[in-house]
């Protein structure tokens, strides 16, 4: 097996040797392109199946990319195809998923309830088919509530009778829904999440209304039954409400407290009262304005108003004048006809008259605006009150020491705040805070002094109690000053002492060494002999030894020499 091996590799490079480098570069192409197919092969068949999350596609971005975010939420990965279909790893989380987006409203309008809901059945007869249609339905349905994460079972009938011929004898499709909540699950009191049931009800099947739907808990209460929670609603809202207006007042009180201790210091400005009053009610006004026209506007940077304004704009004008002067004539009609004439103006005629007639009519053009707006909620009103405590400062006398009263205590001194100082802090919190007299807003800013009795006792401790221990450590600092004088005196007297006694001993036996030298000078004159002693024999050993190594080692006997010198 062997040799075969080698022969076969021998051949290989036999052939390789004797082709051409464009034969070289076809083959390793060939190859190169071949390891790539097998790995993209291999790479296709083990790529996972991905479920469709909606089996239509999905062609809006926006709407695709809020289906996408949503998703991501729940921390499940999506893909999205070529034509625009979003897709989900396996099938439970795409029944979760589509029960999400059906809840929050997030399926693309115009998506057909039964895309989401698409089961192929095959019958015989339309009676098989609608029963298959309305069982594929229920169980999809069933499937879908029970990926709720609140719900931990779920049973649902629904109920579609047969189409009639007319629309008032048509019986309504109905749907039953009997819930039982997982462990810690509050789907029993979130109405959001009863209201998403309904709606993938009402998406799945055609026809549902609200009123014809009901979803019950597994002890047969009723929890899509919402006309008893409208005050559960409005409890909730006015809830929110005051949880708004509180998050309000502490933004508020926040900044404007931070910037009063950064000018007057936190200890200074302790405590800051805002209170604000909020409509929460919501209110469509409806306004019509009338307002001039300005026929030249304001010039900028102009330090006077100089626009003009009138109220109205002549559009056209119409005058008209009618005269008449002369006698008054009523015709009677025909010669031998009685007249038609009233007795009343029969008696006016014939008489002199005048008539004078002018009539004036003008069209004048007004600006009109209509405002149709909704308020909810606004503030109301808004009030601010501080106190800022003035300042403190001890009294020294002329030697720039703290007065000290009777009682013990340090005295002090306190200064207000100037009352223009209040001013500028009261516009400061205005500005701040957006104020509107109209609405009846107010700051009150003031200066009460902050009761300190403690803190000064607390100051004047500390104060007297440093002052002690200054006074002991002069004091310790004094003897220790003295007795290192008095060791420097000590020392210096006990030198002097041992450098007296040791010159006096020098002396001494300077003068036995004279004494001795001539006694030696003499005998050896006479040419006797005296006895020495033995102390006298030591120290002359001694002095010759020395006198040797002054002789041998001359500078350690110069260091030494140094080294006494320098201690005396």
């Amino acid at each position: 097996m062997g040799e075969w091996i080698k022969k076969i590799v021998g051949q290989i490079q036999k052939l390789w040797g004797k082709w051409s480098l464009l034969q070289k570069l076809i083959l390793l192409g060939i190859c190169v392109a071949a390891i790539a197919g097998i790995i993209a092969l291999f790479s296709v068949s083990a790529a996972p199946t991905m479920v469709p999350v909606i089996d239509a596609p999905v062609l809006d971005e926006n709407a695709r990319n809020r289906i996408l975010t949503r998703i991501n939420e729940e921390g499940v990965k999506t893909a999205v195809s070529s034509t625009g279909i979003i897709m989900v790893p396996d099938e439970p989380t795409a029944r979760r998923m589509r029960a999400i987006l059906v809840r929050e409203d997030l399926i693309p309008s115009g998506t057909s309830p039964w895309e989401l809901f698409d089961r192929e059945r095959w019958t015989i007869t339309d009676f098989e088919r609608n029963v298959n249609l309305q069982r594929a339905i229920t169980q999809m349905v069933t499937e879908h509530i029970r990926a709720l994460d609140d719900v931990d079972t779920a049973n649902v009938t629904l109920v579609m009778p047969e189409r009639t011929l007319f629309a008032s004898e048509q019986n309504p499709v109905t749907a039953s829904v009997i819930i039982t909540p997982r462990l810690g699950s509050d789907i029993t009191q979130n109405r959001k999440k009863i209201e998403g049931i309904q709606k993938l009800l009402k998406f799945a099947v055609a026809g549902l209304q609200d009123d014809t739907i009901v979803i019950t808990d597994q002890n047969g209460i009723v929890l899509n039954d919402f006309t008893g929670q409208a005050e559960l609603d409005r409890l909730s809202f006015i809830e929110r409400g005051n949880k708004m207006i509180r998050t309000l007042e502490a933004q508020y009180r926040a900044v404007i407290l931070k910037s009063l201790q950064d000018t007057f210091t936190a200890d200074r400005v302790r405590d800051l009262n805002i209170k604000i009053e909020m409509d929460l009610s919501r209110k469509a006004i409806s306004t019509e304005e009338y307002f001039p026209t300005t026929i030249r506007p304001r010039t900028p940077g102009s330090s006077y108003d100089d626009s003009e304004i009138v109220p109205s704009v002549t559009r056209s004008k119409t005058t008209s004048s009618t005269t008449w002067k002369g006698t008054g004539f009523t015709p009677e009609g025909p010669p031998g006809v009685e007249g038609q004439t009233a007795p009343a103006f029969r008696d006016m005629s014939n008489l002199y008259g005048e008539v004078t007639q002018e009539t004036l009519v003008d069209n004048e053009e007004i600006n009109k605006r209509s405002i149709q707006e909704e308020r909810s909620p606004r503030i109301d009103r808004v009030t601010v009150s501080v106190n800022i405590d003035g300042t403190w400062q001890m009294n020294y006398d002329e030697k720039r020491n703290p007065v000290v009263l009777p009682d013990g205590s340090i005295e002090r001194e306190y200064t207000p705040i100037p009352p223009e100082d209040l001013r500028a802090t009261q516009t400061l919190i205005q500005n701040a805070i957006g104020y509107n007299a109209a609405r009846g807003d107010s700051v009150t800013v003031q200066n009460i002094g902050f009761d300190r009795t403690r803190q000064f006792a607390e100051e004047d401790t500390a104060f007297f109690k440093q002052k002690q221990l200054q006074s002991i450590l002069l004091i310790a600092l004094g003897g220790f000053v003295l007795l290192l004088i008095g060791f420097i005196l000590f020392r210096v007297l006990a030198r002097r002492l041992e450098r007296k006694r040791i010159l006096t001993e020098a002396e001494r036996t300077k003068r036995e060494q004279e004494m001795r030298d001539s006694a030696l000078m003499q005998a050896e004159q006479e040419g006797a002999e005296l006895p020495m002693s033995n102390e006298e024999r030591v120290r002359m050993e001694l002095h010759e030894s020395v006198a040797d190594v002054a002789k041998n080692h001359p500078e350690d006997v110069a260091q030494l020499l140094r080294t006494w010198l320098l201690e005396e």
